[in-house]
């Protein structure tokens, strides 16, 4: 005759609040000690100086009585409010589980309010909040369980546009962490404005140069024939001027942070660019970029022909540049970035593991995976989970100063 089967093992909840200090997760544990009990599960946050720890237990039935006691008494004698509630079991998290990044400048209360009612709204529930960064953006990152992250993507990107505030919605697991390739576009993404015209500017022909570029990122042109067409107007500018404007481009604000901390982690970095290389090989030595990529100014003697050398780098072309460079350091797309903002970078974000578009025209916003409209390329490091804080501490460590944090 076989026994009747065991009921289930009870569990108990231990939320302990109140002001954090140092020693008082020790003196839980300790207290806990004197009682037989397991230890299932542990969470501890701390919000401005606030502390909520949370243990799961699973205590011998007899021992419960006792274990209330120990507690209570504790939480006199600490200051502290613990509660004791029945646990539900050491249940797993469910399938569905997501990174969801939002980025605001400023991020507003209504923005988090639409966004986690959309969360709400798609079955998903937030298991954990984090803050990432509180400038020069805020940054938060929310995890999330029971939800398509594809579906997730589609209802929180509108809601994001609508909200004016940047989202990215990544599946939870090794491959949001095993990004190991970042390949960024030049103009207009890792430097500010474009290249050619500023060049244009140089030869006079600003204007015409403009309109050509515009109508060519909006998706309208051709880009190997406009290129060839605005390079034709600088024919017999000076090569001098090339120099004049190399040393004239700005970096985006926090591009040189994105590449520093990118570099620290052992990523592989390259730009790709429908502009030149006499602008994008100087740079790549500067920031210390492994992979760089651009079509070549043909110039005779002095002066520019209003050529170009050898094939054009194009939106074909860049994304074939990424899987090349993927290739060469032996990373699979999956584990690849690419970053842009034109029409020209559509295929290399399609093809990367993570499509960013950076401060981008509508097209591209609308065919990668998110969307950075904060003006700061540093930015992109929240997606990958990357905290301020981290970032800081880096650069004290190897004496990198960083700017001093405004008051709030």
């Amino acid at each position: 005759m076989s026994l009747p089967p065991e009921p289930p093992a009870t569990t108990l909840l231990v939320t302990l609040t109140g002001r954090d200090r140092p020693g008082l997760t020790a003196q839980l544990f300790t207290a806990l000690t004197a009682h037989d009990v397991e230890v299932l599960d542990v969470e501890q946050v701390t919000v401005r100086g606030r502390l909520v720890l949370a243990v799961l237990l699973k205590p011998a039935s007899a021992d419960e009585p006792d274990l209330r006691r120990t507690l209570a008494d504790l939480a006199g004698l600490l200051d502290v409010e613990i509660e004791v509630s029945a646990g539900h079991g050491d249940r797993r998290r469910p399938p569905g589980r997501a990174h969801i990044t939002v980025l605001g400048f400023p991020l507003r209360p209504g923005a988090v309010a639409a966004l986690t009612d959309a969360v709400a709204k798609a079955g998903a529930n937030i298991d954990r909040i984090v803050r990432l960064a509180s400038y020069p953006v805020t940054s938060i990152e929310f995890e999330v369980s029971g939800a398509d992250p594809a579906r997730l993507r589609a209802d929180l990107a509108a809601v994001a546009l609508a909200e004016g505030a940047d989202v990215a919605v990544q599946p939870s697991g090794l491959l949001r962490r095993a990004k190991r390739l970042v390949v960024m576009d030049v103009d207009s993404t890792l430097v500010q404005g474009e290249v050619i015209e500023m060049l244009a500017a140089h030869a006079g022909v600003q204007d015409q140069v403009a309109s050509v570029t515009e109508r060519a990122m909006r998706g309208e042109l051709d880009f190997a024939a406009s290129l060839r067409e605005r390079v034709r107007l600088l024919a017999g500018l000076p090569a001098s001027a090339v120099a004049e404007v190399r040393h004239a481009v700005q970096l985006t604000p926090g591009a040189r942070t994105l590449v520093r901390t990118l570099k620290r982690l052992g990523y592989k970095c390259a730009i790709v660019s429908g502009g030149f290389s006499q602008i994008t090989d100087p740079l790549a030595d500067e920031l210390g970029i492994d992979y760089a990529a651009a079509n070549t100014l043909e110039i005779d003697g002095d002066v520019l022909t209003g050529g170009l050398v050898g094939p054009i780098l194009d939106r074909p072309g860049k994304a074939a540049a990424l899987a090349r460079f993927a290739a060469a350091e032996g990373i699979p797309l999956s584990q690849t970035i690419a970053v842009g903002d034109g029409a020209n970078d559509l295929d290399m974000i399609a093809a990367a593991g993570l499509g960013v578009a950076f401060n981008a025209k509508p097209v591209v916003r609308s065919a990668a995976d998110t969307a950075v409209n904060v003006p700061y390329l540093d930015a992109i490091l929240y997606l990958l989970g990357i905290s301020r804080d981290d970032i800081e501490a880096a650069d004290a460590a190897d004496g990198t100063p960083t700017p001093a944090p405004p008051v709030r």
